[in-house]
C-alpha cells in the first residue's frame, strides 16, 4: 500500500497535539503535586522532587535504552512514531514547565484533572497511531521475555513506580496516584473507542418484517437481519440489528412497542460507528 504523505502529516500532526496536551497535564497538575501515576512520567517526578532533576530529561534518559533494546529485540515495527512521540513529550515536558500555571495545590483535586488530560493527550497520540514509549514499550519487552500479558506488565511496572512515590511521598499521594493511573486509562479508552454516543438494538420478534420495514421507512436506519434459533421452540426466528442514536432510542423502542408488545429487545451502548449515517472516517 502507497504511503499517502496527507496521511502521515495528520499522524504526525495529531501525534504533536497529543503530546503536548499531556504534558500539560503533566506540568500543571500531576508533577508539582507529587503525584506519581506509574511509568517513566512518575519516575521522572520522583527524581525531580528529590534532586531537581527536569523531568523531560529523566523520561528521554529511561526511553533510550527501551527504545534501543526494542529495536534489538523486536525490530522496528513499533516504528518511527514511537521514536517521535518519545522526544517530543520528553521536550515538551520541559520546555512547558515552569510556563504554565498550576491551577490547585489540591492533590485530589490534581489527580482528577491530571489524570483527564493526560489520558486525553495520551488517547489522541494513539488514535493518530503513535505512543509516547516509556511504561508500553518497556511492557512488550517484559513481554518478550518473561511471556507475561502486556496489561500484567504495566501492572507491575506501574505498581512499582507508585509504591516507590509512597514510601517518598508518602501513602496518601500513592493512594491518589492509583486514582490518576484509574482515570487516565478510562480517559483514553474512551478517546480510542468513542464516547458512546450510539446505541445497538437488538430485536427478537413474530412480526420482525413490519418491523424492519418500520426501522428502514420511519427512522431512515438500516437493518441486518440474522437467522436465529429459539432454542426453547425449536423454532427458526429473525434476529434484527440496528444501531440508532440516543435520540432515536425512544421513537424505535415505541415503534417496537406498537408492532409487537411482547417483542424482546436489547439495547447496548456503541462505542464508535463508521459507516453511512455515523462517523465515515476509519482508521
Amino acid at each position: 500500500m502507497a504511503i499517502k504523505p496527507a496521511r502521515v502529516a495528520r499522524d504526525y500532526i495529531g501525534i504533536t497535539v497529543g503530546v503536548i496536551i499531556t504534558a500539560l497535564g503533566l506540568d500543571m497538575f500531576l508533577i508539582p503535586n507529587k503525584i506519581a501515576a506509574g511509568g517513566v512520567s512518575g519516575i521522572g517526578t520522583i527524581l525531580y522532587h528529590l534532586w531537581h532533576i527536569p523531568v523531560g530529561l529523566t523520561m528521554f534518559a529511561l526511553n533510550v535504552p527501551l527504545f534501543a533494546l526494542g529495536i534489538k529485540n523486536m525490530g522496528l515495527g513499533f516504528g518511527v512514531r514511537s521514536l517521535y512521540g518519545m522526544g517530543a513529550l520528553s521536550l515538551f515536558v520541559d520546555l512547558l514547565a515552569r510556563r504554565v500555571p498550576v491551577p490547585t495545590h489540591n492533590p485530589l483535586l490534581a489527580a482528577l484533572y491530571g489524570g483527564v488530560v493526560v489520558g486525553l493527550g495520551i488517547g489522541i497520540v494513539f488514535r493518530f497511531r503513535g505512543t509516547t514509549g516509556g511504561t508500553d514499550l518497556a511492557a512488550a519487552l517484559v513481554r518478550h521475555y518473561s511471556g507475561h500479558n502486556v496489561g500484567f506488565a504495566l501492572f507491575l511496572i506501574d505498581s512499582a513506580v507508585i509504591v516507590a512515590a509512597g514510601l517518598i511521598f508518602g501513602a496518601e499521594l500513592a493512594l491518589i496516584a492509583l486514582l490518576t493511573v484509574y482515570l487516565t486509562g478510562r480517559v483514553i479508552d474512551a478517546v480510542q473507542e468513542g464516547f458512546g454516543y450510539a446505541k445497538a438494538a437488538i430485536i427478537i420478534s413474530d412480526r420482525h418484517e413490519e418491523i424492519m420495514q418500520r426501522i428502514l421507512k420511519e427512522l431512515d436506519r438500516g437493518v441486518t437481519a440474522f437467522y436465529g434459533m429459539g432454542c426453547y421452540t425449536g423454532r427458526d426466528k429473525k434476529i434484527l440489528l440496528s444501531v440508532v442514536t440516543r435520540a432515536e432510542v425512544s421513537r424505535l423502542k415505541d415503534l417496537v412497542h406498537s408492532v409487537d408488545d411482547r417483542a424482546f429487545v436489547i439495547l447496548t451502548d456503541v462505542h464508535e460507528v463508521l459507516g453511512e449515517g455515523f462517523r465515515g472516517r476509519f482508521g
